[in-house]
């Protein structure tokens, strides 16, 4: 018979729908990204929406994005109902804000780094990416960044 979007699946066939680890899984529910009901017998059942959330989790970890971006993002999504279309279009506005800062925060260090190695400086007194401001200055002479040496 097939499954029907009320059914609950247990932790073990998350586990092989999803892919992910059933230690994972336990994590996201401690995380909040992911609800568990719990039996009599205090076994872990899911609700099969969260199907879609622990793949989303899992395509954002392969983006790089933190999983305390996504709880922020997720926190707009119900839990204890399957989402309705306008569910994941507030979600969806919240991820596109994200990743547009995300996309403009690597365009800025790409420009910086082009600029960096482009003007071969390597001055830690003008280098906007490594001392901006001369940050540095204010903590003495030296090297800052580099870890002391081990004699």
């Amino acid at each position: 018979m097939p499954l029907r979007p009320q059914d609950l699946l247990t932790v073990g066939e998350v586990s092989r729908r999803t892919g992910v680890p059933v230690s994972a899984l336990h994590f996201y529910e401690n995380q909040g990204l992911i609800y568990a009901e719990r039996t009599s017998g205090n076994q872990r059942r899911y609700p099969r929406h969260m199907l879609r959330r622990i793949s989303l989790v899992q395509v954002a970890k392969r983006l790089g994005i933190p999983l305390a971006e996504v709880a922020e993002v997720f926190a707009a999504l119900p839990m204890d109902r399957i989402p309705r279309k306008k569910d994941w279009d507030v979600i969806s506005q919240r991820w596109k804000q994200h990743l547009e800062a995300r996309r403009q925060e690597i365009e800025r260090l790409e420009q910086e780094l082009t600029g960096c190695i482009g003007c071969g400086c390597l001055s830690m007194n003008r280098c906007r990416l490594l001392n901006p401001a001369d940050a540095l200055a204010e903590e003495g002479p030296g090297a800052r960044r580099l870890p002391p040496l081990d004699i």
